[in-house]
């Protein structure tokens, strides 16, 4: 590989803990169990359905990711497409009936849907690209039977699981840029081609789709291009790649440029696991410690159903319930963003912090976070200079995100916005407050009044704004 060494499996490997979060996102939502209403309607993130039933339902039955690569010569492309193949878990009584749920003596069966882990891995030279290839992607059906026996070893009923086969294909190709860099725009798809299923009921096309698509590459000889922060000469050509339902990254440390993770949710570059994060609980929107805490709080009977519904589920109940008091304190906090300390007078921040406590502080020095610690600043009337114009609160401003930022502010290029305050943070740096509301929407108002009542406002850089004509 072109850095860290290595072949290019390991290279894949490295993302592997990162790749299996994306696939499980939203597996099992709190609290784990088949009967709660969110675990009704599943499978949220990067679905590609059977083409029939996307277009009644919004969605899609194929991904694409475009990203910017620079190879060298000789370079090959190793690629891995990983999905989950939804299995249907049905149990049977002792007579061979369908039943939804059977007990037998302590343990509980019910009838679930699983979702197991597929991948395709192939290696392809890139100067083979320019032409496009295509890759099958094919998952025979399959069907097993598990026996539940009770304490004393006779038979009281079945489990008994089968897969529906997938088909689809896997679409790459590569067009050069314009200039002399020698680069190119990769273009991965990845499409359902199941049997079209219109007018089918979603638990009916589910079984046939591809859940969780993500994709993970790695050049053998080259680098891919930030599309978040790219070099400035491939600025444009970053803005012309089209992603659908697919947002791709940097992958791996952030000395590595030779892998990509393409996900079907937001990610910035060269994203991590929390260190502190020791157990998947499948909902990376939610805080890892206060699911913990629900979770250890669930009753034996709710835990016990949460065991039953599956096996991922069981491990979470068992993984939290074998906690350790020192790993759950880690879970309360952590900063990673600051440096050493500067010379200078100690500053007061609360009780415990800094040289002296609160009853010991001079009654002339106020804390660092009261706007009256510094009454050269006022949010309320400072102004910055955008383009030579002044701007402050009031003024009208067009968003222009800059690189290194949220990837989320992408979304809101171009939008429309109104300055709420000028603030100075405690480096010298200067940020812009402002509210974003949709002019064209008919509750533009609305929202800009809760944004205003709750405070809640988006930043940005000077540099970042354009004075709205």
């Amino acid at each position: 590989m072109s850095a860290g060494g290595g072949s290019w499996a390991e290279a894949l490997d490295e993302v592997a803990a990162l790749a299996d979060a994306v696939l499980f996102e939203g597996y099992l939502l709190y609290p784990y169990r088949a009967s709660a209403q969110k675990n009704r309607l599943r499978w949220q993130w990067g679905v590609l359905t059977p083409e029939g039933f996307g277009t009644e339902n919004n969605e899609p039955s194929s991904s694409r990711t475009e990203c910017l690569l620079e190879p060298r010569p000789g370079a090959e492309l190793h690629v891995r497409v990983r999905f989950l193949q939804v299995q249907d878990r049905t149990v049977l009584d002792a007579a061979g009936r369908e039943v939804d749920e059977l007990t037998v003596g302590d343990a509980r069966h019910l009838r679930f849907e699983e979702g197991i882990p597929r991948q395709v891995d192939f290696t392809v030279a890139v100067s083979d690209l320019a032409v496009g290839v295509t890759v099958p992607i094919r998952m025979p059906a399959s069907e097993s039977t598990e026996e539940i026996v009770d304490g004393a070893g006779a038979g009281s009923g079945r489990l008994v699981r089968r897969c529906r086969p997938l088909t689809g294909r896997i679409v790459l190709g590569t067009t050069e840029l314009p200039g002399p860099y020698g680069a190119l725009r990769l273009r991965l798809d990845v499409h359902n081609d199941a049997e079209p299923s219109a007018g089918v009921p979603r638990e009916e096309a589910l079984r046939t789709s591809l859940i969780g698509t993500h994709s993970v590459l790695a050049v053998s000889a080259g680098a891919f291009l930030s599309l978040t922060d790219p070099p400035e000469w491939a600025r444009p050509a970053a803005a012309e790649c089209v992603n659908t339902g697919s947002w791709p990254v940097l992958a791996g440390p952030p000395e590595r440029v030779d892998l990509l993770l393409a996900s079907p949710i937001i990610l910035s570059d060269h994203p991590q696991l929390a260190p502190e994060s020791t157990i998947n609980l499948f909902d990376g929107t939610e805080n890892d410690e206060i699911l913990t805490l629900r979770t250890m709080v669930l009753t034996d009977a709710e835990k016990a159903e949460a065991r039953a519904t599956d096996p991922r589920a069981a491990a979470v109940i068992d993984a939290v319930d074998a906690l350790p008091p020192e790993i759950l304190e880690r879970l309360h906090g952590a900063i990673r963003s600051m440096g050493p300390a500067a010379p200078g007078p100690t500053i007061i921040s609360g009780a415990g912090f800094g040289a002296d406590s609160p009853a010991e502080q001079p009654p002339d020095r106020v804390p660092w976070w009261d706007p009256a610690a510094d009454a050269s600043v006022d949010p309320e009337t400072d102004s910055v200079l955008v383009g030579g114009v002044p701007v402050a609160k009031g003024s009208a401003v067009v968003l222009r995100p800059g690189p290194g930022g949220d990837a989320q502010d992408l979304f809101l290029a171009g939008m429309r916005a109104t300055v709420q305050a000028v603030v100075h943070d405690v480096d010298g740096g200067v940020h812009v407050a402002v509210s974003v509301a949709d002019a064209d929407s008919p509750d533009a108002d609305l929202e800009a009044d809760l944004q205003l009542a709750h405070g809640r406002f988006r930043y940005f850089r000077p540099d970042e704004l354009e004075v709205a004509p």
